[in-house]
């Protein structure tokens, strides 16, 4: 082999080589997150998480559950990078534990809440008066002693005066997508989640929405946790969620993007 020939074959085999090094290389550069997000988040971020890993190249491990439940595995060393939750209280219990990494917290997101029927029910809800009446048996709650979905029912009911003629109805669900899943099936006459939620069921319709003078103020906060070992990843991927085309997503399933502080 003439030195010029080596020298192509060499040169060839360097073109081959340097896409592959340079894709490994991107790829170790992105790693990895686990976001444990609320569930009635699902939606929304895993159409946001397809654009984040087309744009960057970076992975996510999308953990759901109940807020409570999240921030409970994430106090007993659960692996997480970032934790998103339906309420201020389940961030600021871990804030104060000194597991949040508070220079990277937002409250970025709000919602409403709604009571659904099943689709084919007749039941008419004049509003929450309508659940203290007999016509109404049986009604879903996310846990409304942890999960911030039920805590945000029973605070509206409270505030009218009607918690204590509806709580023997109640039928606690282990987060609002449970509780959604539980109106869909029948077994109850009503529930109360997010409109969020009622808004990705065709086997549900929103029977009231509850006024914003009369709910309380549902806030998403979201941090990057101070046990990530991609911190820099953790804070990248916020960022992205406060784009203008993760904040379009997040509008398009129904949530209110709250005006930067």
């Amino acid at each position: 082999m003439n030195r010029s020939t080596f020298l192509s074959r060499a040169v060839l085999a360097a073109g081959v080589l340097l896409p592959l090094v340079t894709t490994t290389t991107m790829q170790a550069q992105t790693p990895t997150l686990r976001v444990s997000a609320a569930a009635s988040l699902a939606d929304a971020l895993k159409k946001i998480h397809g654009l984040y890993e087309k744009k960057t190249g970076g992975k996510i491990e999308l953990n759901l559950g109940a807020s409570s439940q999240l921030a409970r595995q994430i106090e007993e060393g659960a692996p997480s990078d970032v934790f998103i939750s339906a309420d201020l209280a389940k961030m600021e219990g871990l804030e104060k534990k000194g597991l949040v990494n508070a220079a990277t917290k937002e409250n970025q997101l709000s919602n409403a809440l709604v009571v659904v029927v099943p689709s084919d029910s007749k039941l008419q809800i004049a509003g929450g008066k309508t659940l203290a009446e007999s016509s109404v048996a049986k009604i879903a709650f996310a846990d409304p002693k942890a999960v911030p979905a039920g805590i945000y029912g029973k605070e509206w009911l409270t505030k009218l005066s009607l918690w204590d003629k509806i709580e023997s109805k109640v039928i606690a669900t282990e987060n609002v997508r449970a509780c959604l899943a539980a109106v869909e099936s029948g077994n109850v006459d009503a529930g109360i989640v997010y409109k969020t939620d009622a808004a990705i069921s065709k086997k549900v319709k929103i029977a009231f929405e509850v006024p914003a003078s009369e709910g309380p103020v549902i806030t998403y906060p979201m941090a990057a946790l101070k046990s990530s070992t991609h911190a820099d990843a953790a804070k990248a991927y916020l960022d992205f969620l406060d784009t203008p085309e993760a904040k379009a997503v997040f509008e398009k399933f129904g949530f209110v993007v709250l005006p930067e502080a």
